[in-house]
């Protein structure tokens, strides 16, 4: 049974290159996709625990993913946060994991470690 995943990202490429990506390497079924913190602040209220990880970009159309991080901090522990984004310098990381994150990777260097990440949770 696929991951079902709520993805927050804004960049329309990265978004049309990921799921394809996540589906077939990771066997994760986007559920749901946020452009703004709003959005996916929504997006999780409406899916409460019917979502089993979220990929969280930090620097959104709208808001942060720092926003989104703080929201999630409630979820039941089957439910996993990762942090995705082309800015995970030292001080960042700290920050989204102090805010609950599961994990933070690098966008553009980080990719294949991300997929095995998120692998990892299939066998729970």
């Amino acid at each position: 049974m696929p991951l079902t995943t709520i993805l927050v990202e804004d960049s329309k490429t990265i978004r049309e290159n990921l799921i394809p990506a996540m589906a077939e390497l990771a066997d994760i079924e986007v559920i749901a996709v946020a452009q703004t913190a709003s959005e996916a602040l929504a997006a999780l209220e409406d899916l409460g625990r019917e979502w089993d990880l979220a990929v969280v970009d930090l620097f959104l159309k709208e808001g942060s993913g720092l926003t989104v991080l703080r929201a999630c901090q409630s979820r039941s522990p089957q439910q996993h946060v990762v942090v995705l984004t082309n800015y995970p310098t030292s001080e960042m990381r700290r920050r989204c994991l102090a805010l609950g994150a599961d994990a933070v990777f690098d966008k553009s260097s980080e990719l294949e470690a991300f997929f095995d990440h998120c692998i990892s949770y299939r066998s729970e």
